[in-house]
């Protein structure tokens, strides 16, 4: 399998079509200057710039990975759209998010990934499972999948929550040797039965070039403001160690992952 350097397009957002008022974050559909649909992640929203960080990291993993994830597009915002919104909570939302934003590629007619109608083989829930714990994704359970089926393909969305030591950088390296204790609540997890297999593949897979790559995509504007580290370099740096420091002890979250799947059947 190869991979080329990871890009990402910029688009402008034309029109605002509606909110998703299902995500607490209150993302939307909105259209771009491109004519495509997009799920718009707003910069202004609850956890601010770390959610849009977080999203763009582990969705290009995964994309490296094999996993299917809806193209992520930078996105931006112009003030126009605050001044037209008769909504007052979403007019203070996109006062807020001006400028640059995140979006993923709308997929019109997917719906959601009920475990019970649906069987998952063995090697891609082993898959997803090992991705979520390699980014500590908390929110892939029974009651919040955030997964689609769309062509008859399961497509991973909103990656939001996961790298949650970002909100408050405790010591980097002690939390990216920890095992990932919530994968006990993981979806998917009953049917991971590959996950050693996995583990071989997706190190390799994994190179520190294409860490490297992925974390270079993260604007400059979005490490900037309330961070703890003296350049965008260094808070560059802190996830490119936590991620070659996970990965090295991978071992760690897999065998964790096994005991909590041994202990659920």
């Amino acid at each position: 399998m190869t991979h080329s350097q990871p890009q990402l397009r910029t688009v402008d957002v034309t029109r605002y079509v509606k909110p998703l008022r299902e995500g607490g974050s209150l993302p939307a559909i909105v259209e771009a200057d491109d004519n495509f649909l997009y799920v718009l992640k707003f910069r202004g929203a609850g956890q601010g710039v770390k959610a849009l960080i977080a999203e763009l990291i582990a969705g290009e993993i995964a994309r490296i990975l094999g996993l299917r994830v809806p193209e992520i597009v930078f996105a931006t915002l112009d003030e126009a759209f605050g001044r037209t919104e008769p909504d007052e909570e979403i007019q203070d939302l996109l006062r807020a998010s001006e400028g640059l934003n995140l979006a993923l590629h709308y997929l019109s007619g997917a719906i959601t990934f009920d475990a019970l109608v649906t069987n998952v083989e063995p090697k891609l829930a082993s898959q997803i499972v090992w991705l979520d714990c390699l980014i500590t994704n908390v929110d892939r359970t029974a009651r919040n999948t955030n997964m689609l089926m769309w062509h008859k393909e399961l497509w991973l969305i909103d990656h939001g929550a996961a790298f949650y030591f970002h909100h408050s950088w405790p010591n980097v390296e002690e939390q990216a040797r920890r095992p990932f204790a919530q994968v006990k609540d993981h979806v998917l997890l009953p049917q991971a039965t590959a996950l050693d297999e996995v583990d071989a593949e997706y190190r390799g897979l994994l190179t520190p070039e294409r860490i490297r790559a992925i974390v270079a995509l993260i604007p400059d504007e979005w490490l900037l403001g309330d961070s703890p580290f003296a350049t965008t370099e260094e808070h560059r740096q802190a996830y490119i160690q936590f991620l070659e420091v996970r990965l090295a002890s991978s071992e760690i979250f897999v065998k964790a992952a096994q005991h909590a799947r041994k202990a659920l059947i």
